[in-house]
């Protein structure tokens, strides 16, 4: 008993990712869940406009209570409810209010930012009850846009599309290059008069397809079982979805690059995929999280197709709303991609070189 115990030990200890899986992911996790894990959003981003713009804005300066809650970060006298709207569209503010100085307030939220969402029907219904008890006070209207009845369904079912697109693109396509390894068949490679970049896109080609048939079905399916509205451009969404499982597709070839054994590409996908998930905002709102850790979520993939995904389907947002989104997936898909390519090449030349000298021979 004895021999096997320290033979297993020994074997564990030279298997460095699964050393790492047991000893990192524990405390990763209590890290991220110990900073990530809010759902309150305490601080709210909030726009206003209208003829009395100006003193709204001093009178949230000049309320502490409001102060600590209220982040003005726009203000126009000469804006209207489209201003507002166009502003919660384009993500510019969880909150837009109008006050057109007819002693009525109208307080637009964004339904599709769930958490933040909440905790402004909170805040706001109570300032209106406040105001009701002063007859000077101004009449305070709430509306939410873009998902009324604040569903949590209509927030998930586009960054769900994402995960699916993510598993896919990390968990199942990460064992490609690792089967062949442990089939034998890897040094085909080395023979076959193929550059790097055509075999990953030969290796990727079927897992796009696949994906792609999944995110039109889980779409599908969303919008009919769940009622998700799709109110934005398709064209837009499939540009967002391609660019995003072009970066997925290209992490997945990379961890297969490096993992030897399908269990060590499972376990580097997996040290992947937690992180998105509990990062990206998709469980815990962005806003909600300590800086330290927010900044992580920023760097990841899945953040910025949220973004995509729920501005397209909810808001009907255009490329002039989503392009820097738009933009950060494509630079990572472009990264990751030449990144897989410089792995792989690393990992042919070996046997490359070993083939030329065999041939010389």
């Amino acid at each position: 008993m004895r021999a096997v115990f320290l033979k297993e030990f020994q074997e564990l200890r030279r298997d460095r990712p699964t050393l790492a899986m047991l000893i990192v992911m524990p405390l990763l996790l209590l890290v991220v869940f110990g900073y990530a894990a809010n759902f309150t959003v305490d601080t709210l981003r909030v726009s206003v406009y209208g003829a009395d713009a100006q003193q709204l804005e001093d009178l949230v300066d000049e309320n502490e209570d409001l102060s600590e809650h209220l982040e003005i970060v726009a203000t126009d006298a000469s804006g209207d409810a489209g201003d507002a709207e166009q502003a919660l569209v384009d993500r510019a503010s969880n909150v837009a209010i109008v006050a057109e100085g007819s002693g009525t307030v109208t307080v637009y939220i964004d339904g599709s930012n769930l958490f933040a969402a909440q905790s402004a029907l909170v805040l706001f219904t109570q300032i209106s009850e406040q105001f009701a008890q002063n007859p000077r006070a101004p009449t305070v209207e709430i509306e939410v846009l873009f998902n009324p009845d604040l569903k949590t369904s209509w927030v998930m079912i586009p960054a769900i599309i994402g995960l699916i697109l993510t598993f896919i693109g990390t968990v199942i396509t990460s064992i490609g290059l690792v089967r062949e390894r442990e089939a034998g068949t890897f040094e085909q490679l080395a023979v076959m008069p193929l550059r790097a970049p055509a075999v990953i896109l030969g290796k990727i080609t079927p897992y796009f397809l696949l994906a792609s048939f999944d995110m039109v079905v889980v779409t599908v399916v969303g919008i009919w079982l769940f009622g998700v509205p799709f109110v934005g451009s398709v064209w837009l969404f499939i540009v967002g979805a391609a660019l995003f499982l072009f970066a997925v597709l290209g992490l997945g070839v990379l961890i297969s690059s490096v993992a030897k054994t399908s269990g060590q590409a499972i376990q580097f996908a997996l040290m992947l995929l937690l992180p998105q998930v509990l990062l990206s905002g998709m469980i815990f709102p962005l806003d909600a999280m300590a800086a330290g850790v927010r900044w992580i979520g920023y760097l990841l993939p899945l953040t910025y197709f949220t973004m995509v995904s729920q501005g397209v389907m909810l808001r009907g947002a255009g490329w002039e709303s989503l392009w820097l989104p738009l933009s950060v997936l494509l630079l990572m898909a472009i990264a990751l991609f030449t990144l897989a390519v410089v792995r792989l090449h690393a990992s042919i030349a070996p046997a490359r070189a070993h083939r030329h000298r065999g041939a010389k021979r």
